[in-house]
């Protein structure tokens, strides 16, 4: 009797995810991403504590992730467009990942340093190709959801990554190791799930010629551009004076606080952000803007007067009105850009965004830290204050005397 071979059964298919799962899968990502950036705030201190470095150092080691971030947005900002979202966001959070393990072998500052360009890299990799991909699986039966998605998760994310670090960092045994080890575990997993991640991108050719430096704005986003830059770049220098320098300026008025002040007063600008960004959700984008970037005057003068006043309470209330004022404007700033934007256009105007905002971020923040070493902190206070609030004012003359188009 002839036996009969059956025929091999065909191999398992991965389970896809639908485009409504992979919507909070983006959203995650852009939630860890950013929670990695605030993680090490509130670890700086332990750093400076045990290698004895400066202010100077510290905005260095601070600027490191801004600055490699802005020449990934502005080499691969585009880059998921032409090869896909899932390929380019799954290594980029591979990259991640291998970030997280050089923070937690750090010995020294170079190894600060390296893995914060490691890091910047992968997120500037990671942010567009996230955003975009949020836009592309958006519910049509629910508008501006990507693009409030877009705004808030970033803020939302690194508030819980202070929040996180300074918990751990207060009660967790290894402080400067268990944080970024929970993140590695994260992004490890974040990258298998993207793989299951239907793509919704039309990969093309051009992807060499995409790595020229370039910033590129849809054509229909770029008066918004213009209108709102001033406000995004005074909301972002806010930021990353909070960041770098906010715990540095708790102790300097409260000398015997413990570090989880410092981190908390980072924490408490994103909070209000996030808080903002969400309540500011359904209100005309144009007035959102303006709210939010007067907000930065009263925010930047009362955190100004903390260290005159010796008074944490002072801080953290400027520091939660700049907050709401940075959250307002990056919301509005994103719902102006995005919504004319042609789906192809998408990763392109989100790396601009990103690159006009960490440039924003990165460099008065180096310019604070070298101020702070030679005039000291209050000095450099005083001056950042004024740079804000001045802008600030540019800003709401420039969007008053523009005609309302939005």
């Amino acid at each position: 009797m002839t036996s009969v071979t059956a025929p091999p059964s065909p191999p398992r298919r991965l389970p896809v995810l639908t485009r409504r799962g992979a919507f909070p899968l983006y959203a995650s990502v852009l939630v860890g991403l950013l929670a990695a950036s605030s993680a090490p705030t509130p670890i700086y201190a332990l750093y400076q504590a045990a290698w004895h470095f400066s202010a100077m150092t510290l905005t260095v080691v601070f600027s490191a992730y801004a600055l490699a971030l802005l020449v990934a947005l502005l080499t691969a900002g585009t880059l998921s467009d032409h090869l896909g979202r899932r390929p380019v966001l799954a290594g980029a959070l591979l990259a991640q990942a291998v970030a997280m393990g050089l923070f937690a072998t750090a010995q020294g500052v170079p190894a600060l340093i390296a893995a914060r360009i490691m890091q910047g890299l992968a997120t500037g990799v990671a942010t567009s190709a996230a955003g975009a991909a949020l836009l592309d699986v958006e519910d049509p039966a629910r508008p501006g959801r990507a693009t409030a998605a877009n705004g808030i998760t970033p803020v939302a994310g690194m508030a819980l990554g202070v929040l996180a670090a300074t918990a751990l960092v207060q009660y967790a045994p290894a402080p400067t190791r268990t944080v970024y080890l929970l993140l590695l575990l994260l992004f490890t997993a974040q990258a298998a799930a993207v793989l299951l991640a239907p793509e919704t991108a039309r990969p093309h050719p051009g992807a060499w010629r995409s790595l020229r430096p370039a910033v590129t704005v849809a054509p229909a986003s770029r008066p918004a551009m213009a209108l709102a830059a001033p406000g995004i770049v005074a909301a972002w220098a806010l930021g990353g004076f909070y960041s770098s320098l906010g715990p540095s300026l708790a102790r300097l008025i409260a000398p015997h606080a413990t570090h989880a002040a410092g981190g908390l007063v980072f924490f408490t600008l994103t909070a209000a952000a996030g808080l903002a960004g969400h309540a500011a959700r359904s209100l005309p984008a144009r007035t959102v803007s303006l709210t939010g970037t007067a907000l930065l005057i009263p925010g930047a003068l009362l955190t100004l007067s903390g260290p005159h006043l010796h008074s944490l309470l002072a801080l953290f209330a400027g520091t939660a009105l700049a907050g709401a004022g940075f959250g307002a404007v990056t919301h509005s700033a994103l719902r102006l850009l995005l919504r004319p934007a042609a789906p192809g256009e998408r990763a392109g105007t989100l790396a601009a965004y990103y690159v006009l905002s960490y440039l924003a971020m990165s460099v008065p923040a180096v310019l604070a830290g070298l101020l702070t070493n030679l005039y000291g902190l209050q000095t450099a206070l005083s001056l950042y204050a004024v740079t804000v609030v001045l802008l600030t004012l540019i800003g709401l003359t420039r969007a008053a005397r523009r005609p309302r188009t939005t």
